[in-house]
């Protein structure tokens, strides 16, 4: 899945490249991080990327080492993870009849490959032998305020969990006890079930939304696809899998990864990332730091950032913008996109 904004990450995500085609963990942009992760448990035949129309050319040409120009899906509008997933699902039983689908964002951290591929490894076989919806939860590590979680039943030891509830973000106190009870998990977003069982589940759940995907599945393969998708998925309800499908199944499974995952959300996701100097800053620009403690700075080329006597900042400096902000406002720098384009200032969008 590589439709989002990312605009927690303006002014480095842009509307022309978000978030998914920058280089944010040192190796390689997000999504082809993504796509040679993948590589280790499917053949790169067999991966799709779903994306927005007007980012499918630049998609395309980000990922044409490894995958074909057929397999990147354009949505001609953002209408949430749930039509997202019940496009693959439709495009995977045109061309395949049925197949495993491994469903994972685009723009996640996973420091241990080694472990997802097993994790994912396990999910396939579990997806494949008990004809279930299966979730990755990640083992947390401190009391998140900014993710979901999957509460489950740890009573078995087969190396999987009935899933008993999703979780929306909690507040710290809630956070805290989760962690401490050992139940709970962080929701990934990451998801593998069979092709067929998800559409069942649309079928049953979300009849408006299925009832849009047969009529694209009609045209796949045709010259009618694209000016049918057009037509039809502007018009496919907003909601999110979770809502729509997983909080409402039965018999969802769940699989504990701990590979190091960081959902790469905000700046500050980066200190988890990127190691710290000895005053707990993290560098990625030309930097000449004085008394400066706890900051991030990131810089795209060699122009220096010079920083003195302050703490706790990011500061994020493009070819057309500089950005100052309290580390602890790092979510709201999704505002800005927004502030500038009420305020005629598109071009910095």
């Amino acid at each position: 899945m590589a439709g989002g904004g990312g605009t927690r990450f303006w002014p480095l995500s842009r509307k022309e490249k978000p978030k998914q085609f920058l280089n944010l963990s040192g190796k390689d942009t997000m999504v082809m991080d993504t796509v040679k992760r993948l590589c280790r448990v499917a053949d790169k035949e067999d991966i799709f990327i779903v994306t927005g129309e007007n980012f499918v050319s630049s998609t395309i040409e980000e990922t044409s080492a490894i995958l074909r120009a057929d397999h990147i899906l354009g949505e001609p509008a953002a209408r949430n993870t749930a039509a997202c997933i019940g496009y693959a699902a439709m495009e995977i039983v045109k061309k395949y009849e049925d197949g495993v689908m491994c469903i994972v964002p685009s723009d996640h951290f996973i420091r241990n490959e080694e472990e997802f591929e097993r994790v994912i490894k396990t999910a396939v076989s579990l997806a494949e032998e008990k004809n279930a919806l299966v979730t990755i939860g990640i083992k947390p590590t401190f009391p998140s305020t900014g993710y979901g979680y999957i509460r489950c039943n740890r009573t078995n030891e087969a190396g999987y969990y009935p899933v008993e509830e999703f979780v929306e973000k909690p507040d710290l106190e809630h956070a805290t006890e989760y962690v401490k009870s050992g139940q709970f998990a962080w929701n990934s977003g990451m998801f593998v079930w069979k092709a067929s069982l998800i559409l069942d589940y649309f079928k049953e759940l979300l009849p408006d939304i299925y009832a849009h995907l047969c009529t694209i599945k009609e045209v796949m393969g045709t010259e009618r696809e694209k000016e049918v998708i057009a037509e039809v998925y502007p018009i496919i309800p907003k909601i999110s899998i979770d809502y729509g499908i997983m909080e409402r199944a039965k018999g969802v499974l769940m699989v504990e990864g701990d590979f190091g995952w960081n959902d790469v959300g905000s700046f500050d996701a980066l200190e988890e990332i990127y190691e710290k100097d000895e005053n707990g800053n993290v560098v990625l620009a030309n930097g000449c730091l004085l008394d400066t403690k706890g900051c991030i700075l990131y810089g795209d080329g060699e122009k220096l950032i010079a920083t003195l006597g302050v703490e706790n900042l990011i500061i994020a400096r493009t070819k057309d913008i500089v950005l100052v902000c309290d580390k602890k406002r790092a979510q709201d720098i999704k505002l800005f996109p927004e502030k500038l384009a009420d305020s005629g200032k598109d071009s910095f969008c």
